[in-house]
């Protein structure tokens, strides 16, 4: 088989996403300082999630891993894969299309569902209209998704990388504009929604082209093969919509405090940055090559990714979630504290933050782990996996809610993560050898961990230091460039001399 370079897709998929999500908190910072915490602001959040849940619903989660892994090994068996990317591009379009009609006539069911907190308040009927608006985005954004698995499992990463980048870039702009010319800004940005689902589909479509590859619309036929893919499809469906429950029961507790809403979406944002640059991408990447390399019965390659991108994704992880613990509330002043955004606001964040930080190596674990159910078309353990977490979160989030307020959601966020990894470590010991974790790895995850608690050890006097500069409106921006940089030198000094890594692996990884 041609290998799929791991490191090299991990790092083109990481630094795409690192610039999507800087991008993303620079859209965040502007949403926040034009529109604050209040009704306008928590009616965007709902409408921009309704249709990214039913993205991750459809496309990102269920159908593509179930797509991804099947289109890999028919790419590597000669086996007629554009006809069969056709085939699944024309069904996922047509299911999205009927969708998206439905929901526009159900979108006053839809909020509720989400956000029933709203009912009778000033939300309530922003957060329809603005769904209406938002909606569609889910169709171009899918079939997006769609073709970027096709790039993924072909070895070319960047151009769907680049994709949110363009989202980031089209919201910004539409907000630039509707300042500019003094209009309704939340109007402005909801608007352009669908118009960055357009131009994402569009980029991803002339990529694949580029790429010597025609996927074309047919007309929707059940084969044979669609039918697998569908059987395949529907436990990773019924995982993703288990997910998306997690996110609705949180959602919904959150909605009946006020301005809760929108504190746990800010800090969602601030953790998404780290598990969106190591987690996602290692996901993105490592699926295809698994799935390649069972075809091939290359069962050392597979072993040695697995480890690879495991030791890679948690030493560059776990120094963000013990930096996410120890100094939140600088890292969230800097971000979002401005305009309408005040310093209360801030701290609830921050203490968001903290507890998803707690989370964040599980949630980087599952990404790892994951491809190897997925790869081997198993879809079934995962979900029911899923819904023992499901079950975790539910219980936290509703039963410590009376005495936790908000933040039991982020606590119940944190513990469904850890248990869903525990479950995908023991369901992937039936699978052997191929399926663990090498010697290299085993004995250096705990030395990256010690490095990552001498490091979260340092950032504290570095916090007493610069506190005067991170309490200063006009300095705190250096402040905290200055206590990332410390923390960095230090982690990286540690774990040269204990032995958590070498720096050249990273500068190999780079390079290749």
């Amino acid at each position: 088989m041609k290998p799929i370079r791991l490191a090299s897709g991990l790092f083109t998929v990481g630094m795409w996403t690192m610039l999507s999500r800087v991008l993303g908190f620079v859209r965040d910072a502007m949403i926040l300082a034009w529109l604050g915490t209040g009704p306008a602001y928590e009616a965007y959040v709902v409408a921009f999630r309704l249709p990214n849940m039913f993205r991750r619903f459809f496309a990102e989660g269920a159908f593509n891993m179930a797509f991804v892994p099947m289109f890999s090994k028919k790419l590597e068996g000669e086996e007629d894969a554009e006809g069969f990317a056709s085939q699944a591009l024309s069904g996922l379009a047509m299911v999205l299309i009927l969708l998206t009609l439905v929901a526009q006539l159900a979108m006053p069911w839809l909020i509720l569902a989400l956000a029933s907190g709203f009912a009778g308040q000033a939300q309530f009927p922003l957060a329809v209209d603005f769904g209406r608006i938002a909606f569609p985005y889910i169709l171009f954004i899918s079939i997006a998704a769609l073709l970027s698995g096709v790039l993924n499992a072909s070895g070319r990463f960047a151009a769907a990388a680049a994709a949110p980048v363009l989202l980031n870039v089209l919201l910004v702009a539409s907000m630039g504009i509707g300042i500019l010319v003094g209009g309704d800004v939340a109007q402005w940005l909801i608007w352009a929604i669908p118009v960055a689902g357009v131009a994402q589909m569009a980029l991803v479509w002339t990529a694949v082209g580029r790429a010597g590859l025609r996927i074309r619309p047919r007309r929707p036929r059940l084969t044979p093969e669609m039918k697998r893919l569908v059987r395949i499809a529907i436990p990773a469906a019924l995982a993703g919509g288990v997910v998306q429950i997690n996110l609705l029961v949180g959602q919904q507790v959150a909605s009946y405090f006020d301005r809760a809403v929108g504190w746990l979406y800010a800090a969602d944002r601030l953790y998404q940055l780290p598990l969106g640059v190591v987690g996602i991408a290692v996901g993105v990447v490592l699926l295809p090559d698994l799935s390649r390399r069972l075809k091939a019965k290359d069962d050392t390659g597979a072993r040695h990714a697995l480890s690879r991108a495991g030791e890679i994704s948690l030493a560059l992880t776990i120094p963000c979630a013990v930096a996410l613990v120890v100094i939140p509330l600088p890292l969230v002043a800097v971000l979002f504290e401005r305009g309408a955004t005040t310093r209360t606001d801030s701290e609830a964040i921050a203490m968001a933050v903290a507890i998803y930080g707690l989370g964040l190596p599980a949630f980087v674990l599952q990404k790892i782990l994951q491809p190897l159910f997925f790869a081997r078309e198993d879809t079934r353990r995962p979900f029911h996996y899923a819904l023992a977490a499901m079950g975790v979160n539910a219980l936290i989030a509703v039963g410590l809610a009376p005495v936790l307020g908000w933040l039991a959601t982020a606590l119940a966020t944190t513990a469904a993560g850890w248990a869903m990894v525990g479950l995908l470590v023991i369901g992937s010991r039936g699978m052997g050898e191929v399926a663990r974790f090498d010697a290299q790895f085993r004995r250096r995850i705990w030395r990256i961990t010690a490095a990552a608690l001498i490091m979260g050890a340092a950032l504290w006097p570095g916090y007493m230091v610069l506190h005067g500069w991170l309490n200063t409106p006009g300095l705190r921006y250096l402040g905290v460039l200055l206590l990332i940089l410390w923390g960095s030198v230090v982690y990286f000094a540690a774990g040269q001399l204990i032995g958590a890594f070498r720096l050249k692996d990273f500068r190999a990884a780079v390079r290749r």
